[in-house]
């Protein structure tokens, strides 16, 4: 061996989450697409490098400051523009996420510069990269689509009004009742019929952070109760609403700030050294054992 990296590397999965067809992310040195087309929208960031690529017979580039929006069923190619090549990230949505009438405006302006627009672009990309936050990763979807329409020209949900605390509690009431299962935003939104990102805005105006996060700290709480209760992490995970021990491990970490195994020896070590101090003998002593005469090395029972 060489040494060298591949020429190309490649990772593609489909996420558990509506709206998304495909997730891709990929690094070419020198591979060039071919003129094709798409069945749903491909929305890209470029991580590094820079892709040249043709839509609708016009050319253009996209460098790690822009998001490529392509629509679908509109030919398109892509050729690495350096010896480096470039390393991008691409998902796949489906037209229930942008109808397909919102092709021709997409057209005629395929890579937006919008900061905002290519940060929550890459929140999406983080949040599915964990397949067990799938609730994150709607409601990451939600406001990545309410920003694409805002560009695309289509109207965005008012600001939250006075309706923003009674909505934001009913959504509270449902998180603490599927603490352990979980609910979709797709359910959320269905019981309380709100549009998703009006129903976020909601309940972050009033309680302070978004659902999601909410739901993962409720979990956590559980998990440190049953943890202090002389429960194994393995044993917990599921029954808190985690999606296994590695998920509960990463956000517990992130919130108390040490694991939950070790969490789970705290507990258990205090618990051993309270069991000791009730056996030991002398134990009812305030000072425990017997007490010994100043001067000697005699012990006294304390009673004369």
């Amino acid at each position: 061996m060489n040494g060298q990296r591949p020429r190309a590397e490649i990772s593609a999965w489909r996420p558990d989450v509506p709206g998304i067809a495909e997730v891709f992310h990929a690094r070419f040195v020198d591979h060039a697409y071919p003129a094709h087309t798409h069945d749903t929208w491909a929305l890209m960031i470029i991580d590094d490098g820079s892709v040249e690529f043709a839509l609708d017979r016009h050319r253009h580039g996209a460098t790690g400051g822009g998001v490529a929006l392509l629509p679908p069923g509109v030919s398109h190619d892509g050729r690495t523009v350096t010896d480096s090549g470039f390393r991008k990230r691409v998902l796949y949505l489906d037209t229930t996420v942008l109808p397909e009438r919102l092709a021709g405006p997409a057209v005629g302006v395929p890579v937006l510069h919008d900061r905002l627009l290519r940060h929550r672009v890459h929140q999406l990309h983080t949040a599915l990269a964990h397949p067990a936050d799938t609730f994150e990763a709607e409601s990451r979807l939600s406001f990545l689509r309410e920003r694409l329409h805002a560009h695309l020209a289509s109207p965005r949900p008012g600001t939250p009004g006075r309706e923003a605390g009674p909505l934001a509690a009913a959504l509270r009431e449902l998180l603490d009742a599927r603490i352990q299962e979980g609910i979709t935003l797709q359910e959320a939104t269905a019981i309380l019929c709100a549009h998703p990102t009006h129903l976020i805005r909601c309940f972050k105006q009033t309680y302070g952070l978004p659902p999601h996060t909410y739901l993962t700290g409720r979990r956590v709480d559980r998990a440190r109760g049953l943890l202090l209760a002389g429960h194994r992490p393995a044993e917990i995970a599921t029954t808190v609403g985690f999606h296994d021990q590695a998920h509960l491990h990463r956000h517990f970490t992130r919130h108390v700030g040490t694991t939950p195994a070790r969490y789970a020896a705290l507990a258990t070590g205090r618990l051993r050294a309270a069991d000791g101090r009730r056996r030991s003998p002398g134990a009812d002593h305030p000072f425990g054992g017997t007490r010994r005469r100043p001067g000697t090395g005699r012990g006294e029972s304390g009673v004369r």
